[in-house]
């Protein structure tokens, strides 16, 4: 809940308050418990600008926990982000019930802190499942703001909060919890909720269309409970279709070629790709955003079995590809290829897929960026520019022809990747590539999806990236050149 009162009703209601105004020398006139903050200052040898580098908290007299931080709004969005989400936390760490935010400054500057801090307070002040005998955590029930003046934005941002957390807690489910069953059912009770059409792909069926690429790695796992779902999300005013495709792999072990245990460890987190797909169709949903949306999410486990299949084996793909098998745990691009296949077929007028894909991308890129690759130059820029817009940020990739060379199989089409790791984030999408058709095309490899102790406005160290920048992307779509 979101109320906006003065400040005089503010603290007679609340017992945490957080202080955000603009960056500057000195303090400002009237600032809310300036007497307190004076006196934290000085006992910490800080200088008043030094609050645009690091928040600080204290108690007030009548017990109340007070945050004062500097937001600088001429500094990137995700600098922006970051100081807030550090102020909050200096709150949120007590898990109160209600809090309060006073923001400062010129309009401008008040209705930036304000999104910010209310949309950081609403997916910081929920709780992911954890399962302990005792959960003391108390949820954030109610934020009161004081300062801002349009409430248009925060609809929007309410939705894009509620895509970001049901991501969150899907990909925090642990496997038992979370199997291609219990998801499919988890999805058809989504579906009923909000609207959305919904069919479902199950192995049988799949079997008898040709998705061997599908098949294959779906048919190590008892039960074999694995599908490709599809969802639609229909608007009467839109003018563009756009396909979301996600990688819902519940679990990874890797395979025949077995990961270590080091490696396996949040595997269960490599449905990631899926529940971004979902988050972003939630969001958009919620926000009535002009646009048809097709989410398909391939959601299967990789396990080790008798039935599993191995390297060497040759596999046929929907679209009728043959796929010489290099190594088992490149499962996420076997699903991807016969689900992409699926999507392209409806001939959208674009098409996104998230996968937590490749070692290789993380290795390139750490956890704090995730890398986009696609068919389009003009698109890729796009998707670039929006991440530098939402705080979610995109490093682009390049996929030349002469990649391809590292994919030539002997004895199929194409080889599912090469035996050494080098560049496997591209060999990857190259690979992928051979399955949107000519549909305009992005690829997004979520080496993100995980960052200890939080990223941007999130907390958390599973992160949900990938929602907010993709309610971006949606939202401009309509005015992307998509030709070739």
């Amino acid at each position: 809940m979101l109320a906006q009162l003065t400040f005089s009703q503010t603290l007679h209601a609340t017992t945490h308050l957080l202080v955000l105004f603009p960056k500057t020398r000195t303090l400002p006139k009237d600032l809310p418990q300036d007497e307190l903050l004076n006196a934290v200052l000085k006992r910490r040898k800080m200088k008043a600008d030094e609050l645009a580098k690091s928040p600080v908290a204290a108690n007030a007299a009548n017990g109340m926990l007070v945050a004062w931080a500097m937001l600088d709004i001429d500094k990137v969005v995700f600098a922006q982000q970051v100081q807030v989400r550090k102020a909050l936390q200096l709150l949120l760490d007590e898990h109160p019930r209600k809090l309060s935010i006073v923001v400062l400054g010129n309009e401008k500057q008040r209705q930036c802190a304000a999104e910010l801090a209310v949309y950081g307070a609403w997916v910081n002040g929920a709780l992911l499942p954890v399962h302990k005998k005792r959960d003391e955590r108390k949820p954030l029930q109610k934020i009161m703001l004081i300062g801002s003046a349009d409430k248009t934005p925060f609809d929007a941002l309410h939705a894009q909060a509620s895509g970001n957390l049901l991501c969150r807690e899907l990909t925090a489910l642990p496997p038992n919890e979370l199997t291609p069953g219990i998801y499919r059912k988890r999805v058809q009770k989504l579906a009923r909720g909000n609207g959305w059409q919904h069919e479902e792909f199950d192995v049988k069926e799949l079997r008898k269309m040709g998705a061997g690429a599908f098949v294959a790695v779906a048919q190590g796992s008892d039960p074999e409970d694995a599908a490709i779902v599809h969802l639609s999300y229909q608007h009467p005013d839109a003018r563009q279709t756009v396909a979301l495709v996600g990688k819902g792999i519940c679990f990874d072990t890797g395979g025949h070629n077995l990961k270590p245990s080091r490696y396996m460890h949040n595997m269960h987190e490599d449905m990631n790709g899926s529940a971004v797909a979902l988050g972003i169709l939630l969001a958009a949903t919620q926000n009535k955003l002009a646009v048809n949306l097709d989410c398909w999410l391939a959601l299967a486990q990789n396990h080790i079995s008798p039935k599993a299949y191995k390297q060497n084996d040759i596999v046929k793909a929907l679209n009728g590809t043959t796929i010489e098998i290099i190594h088992t745990d490149a499962e996420g691009r076997m699903v991807l290829a016969d689900t992409l296949t699926l999507a392209a077929r409806a001939k959208p007028d674009l098409m996104i897929d998230f996968a937590t894909l490749t070692g290789s991308m993380a290795t390139a890129l750490g956890s704090r960026y995730s890398g986009v690759l696609g068919n389009r130059d003009e698109l890729v820029q796009r998707a670039v520019n929006v991440s530098k817009q939402c705080g979610e940020r995109l490093c682009a990739f390049p996929m030349d022809e002469d990649y391809e060379a590292g994919l030539e199989s002997k004895v199929a089409d194409i080889k599912q990747c090469a035996q050494v790791g080098d560049a496997d984030h591209i060999l990857a999408t190259r690979f992928l590539k051979r399955f949107v058709d000519d549909v305009p095309w992005l690829h997004i490899d979520l080496s993100s999806s995980r960052c200890e102790e939080g990223l941007g406005i999130v907390a958390s160290d599973v992160t949900g990236f990938g929602v907010g920048w993709g309610l971006g992307m949606l939202s401009g779509s309509y005015s992307i050149s998509l030709s070739k």
